[in-house]
């Protein structure tokens, strides 16, 4: 007999997604992303509050961690490239 957790939702089946999250680690990365452009949004913002408007902001901010995620991810492939 299968327990139930919550909302008739079988526990083995919160166990294979736990076990797929572990496993995959760009969700976990894109989420932690996005947190940290709510640090880095409103600070854009604050700093342009007369030429951006708030979704601006929020973009500017997502490039920006982008750019720098792509800059170290360069770095690691022109000095490591063998794991590559």
């Amino acid at each position: 007999m299968k327990k139930i957790f919550f909302n008739n939702l079988p526990i083995s089946d919160l166990q294979d997604l736990w076990q797929l999250a572990t496993k995959k680690k760009y969700p976990k990365y894109l989420f932690l992303a996005l947190c940290l452009n709510l640090i880095v949004a409103p600070a854009v913002y604050a700093a342009n509050a007369e030429s951006f408007s708030r979704y601006q902001a929020y973009a500017l901010g997502l490039l920006g961690i982008a750019t720098v995620v792509f800059s170290i991810y360069l770095f690691a492939v022109m000095f490591q490239p063998e794991k590559f």
